[in-house]
């Protein structure tokens, strides 16, 4: 994710960052009281009501029919899970409209919804631990607009869906946690002048007098708030990788002026895949919304793009399909592992490798800047807090990557992003995991460097400020 005022060298020479400062203490999930039921949280410390347990889910299959006019939404939510446990009751993460039926290995189940946004089930029969068994959800309604989180309408009468860490469910029921990352099939239906926008692959695309109706399949797992959908009258620009990948991309109405910037799509891939390895999904793109966005978000395979996207946005959520969609963090506090290396890559090596851009120049001038300012480093990279935890990632992050590239050397750091981030495709890691790993890469100890850049609240000492004469100027 960008957020407006984030972009390309904000975490370099930006001389008002913005800090947000809530104190938020973790708050531990509560298991289930009743072994029998699942647990209403994936146990994140950050967003505790976020998740289930009991289950896992391998594939979703959602249905949607979706008129512009009425902002009227129907859905049929499928999804393929694995029971955990013994279940004689679970629960889903669900915000959208109003539910008709729930049905479990298609016998009619009982349902009712609890708080924001959990869907509680009774299966007419318990579940077993280690067998397979399906979920039916219908529902319809207008959904609600979020301009932060989820389901948004846009100017011309359509909507689409983006947000993080929330979005997914909004407009479906799901296992809203990115540990129980699912592939996901798309159907949606809607008049026939209107397009369609998903993730993946568009493997279908038929029109009659009534309706517009699009299957769009993702082939790898995701995390639920990497899905998403756009309605609109889109206009597509189709491309290919230099390996061949298609790369569809859609614009808005009023986003039809961008077509030059999502040219260079081929570009930004063939360098992101210099840094980190071949491209790791089946297709790519963008969605170009012309909707007031404070954020653009890097749903898989195809980014949302706000109006303001600039170039250095574009490589920016492009990086995030290596760092936070094919590699996923294991809970909100890893949030580093996505933005720190979506926004050193952005901020630095694609200025560095593209432009010719003294980037260690930009380094001692964003030092020499923040130095003395104690907020810029109060919030830290390991474990940010809740309601931090997309803050000093984008800033302090990439000052964190370009210390620690000079300490390791580039013949020792660059392998080393390569071999950890493709260690976990398709999967998740952390932080800790990720420390871990760079101690084994090289005989210097990391402990006091890590520590000062990553726990503390206070600035490095100059000793891991400015490793491998970093402090000198060229």
């Amino acid at each position: 994710m960008v957020r407006t005022g984030w972009g390309a060298g904000c975490g370099l020479l930006s001389a008002s960052v913005v800090l947000v400062l809530v104190s938020a203490a973790p708050v531990a999930a509560q298991p289930s009281a009743n072994p029998l039921i699942g647990a209403p949280s994936a146990g994140d410390p950050y967003y505790p009501a976020d998740g289930n347990g009991g289950y896992t889910v391998g594939h979703y299959r959602i249905r949607i029919d979706y008129d512009p006019a009425s902002r009227w939404l129907a859905g049929q939510a499928r999804l393929d899970a694995t029971a955990t446990q013994p279940l004689a009751g679970f629960s889903l993460d669900y915000s959208g409209p109003d539910v008709s039926a729930v049905a479990v290995n298609d016998l009619p189940a009982g349902f009712t919804r609890s708080g924001d946004h959990k869907l509680i089930v009774t299966p007419a029969l318990p579940l077993l631990p280690g067998l397979p068994f399906s979920i039916r959800v219908d529902y319809a309604g207008v959904p609600g607009s979020d301009p932060d989180s989820g389901w948004m309408f846009s100017p011309s009468g359509g909507a689409f869906v983006a947000g993080e860490p929330h979005g997914a469910a909004s407009w479906y029921p799901v296992n809203d946690t990115p540990t129980d990352k699912a592939t996901f099939d798309l159907v949606a239906s809607v008049p026939p002048q209107w397009e369609v926008a998903g993730n993946g692959i568009r493997v279908s695309d038929s029109t009659d007098d009534a309706r517009r109706t699009v299957e769009w399949v993702s082939r790898h797992p995701s995390a639920s708030y990497l899905n998403t959908v756009a309605i609109d009258r889109f206009e597509f620009l189709n491309q290919r990788g230099d390996d061949g990948t298609p790369l569809e991309s859609a614009f808005a109405p009023a986003a039809a002026g961008r077509r030059d910037l999502e040219q260079r799509l081929p570009e930004v891939l063939d360098f992101l895949e210099s840094l980190y390895g071949p491209y790791p999904f089946e297709s790519g793109g963008g969605i170009y919304v012309d909707t007031d966005l404070p954020f653009s978000l890097e749903t898989q395979t195809r980014p949302i793009y706000a109006p303001w996207a600039d170039l250095h946005t574009v490589v920016h959520e492009n990086t995030h399909q290596w760092w936070g969609d094919w590699m996923s963090l294991r809970q909100w506090s890893d949030v580093c592992l996505n933005e720190c290396f979506a926004s050193y890559t952005a901020d630095y090596l694609w200025p560095e490798r593209k432009e010719g851009e003294d980037v260690d120049a930009h380094y001692r001038a964003a030092v020499a800047t923040h130095r003395d300012d104690d907020r810029f480093w109060q919030i830290p990279l390991q474990n940010p807090g809740a309601e931090r935890e997309f803050s000093s990632v984008y800033y302090r992050g990439p000052l964190f990557l370009h210390a620690l590239r000079h300490l390791l050397g580039d013949d020792t750091f660059f392998p080393a992003m390569t071999a950890f981030v493709r260690s976990h495709g398709d999967a998740n890691a952390s932080m800790p995991e990720f420390r871990s790993y760079l101690q084994t890469r090289t005989t210097t100890d990391l402990s006091g460097f890590l520590s000062a850049w990553l726990d503390s609240e206070t600035r490095p000492d100059d000793r891991y400020l400015y490793p491998g004469g970093l402090g000198s100027a060229a």
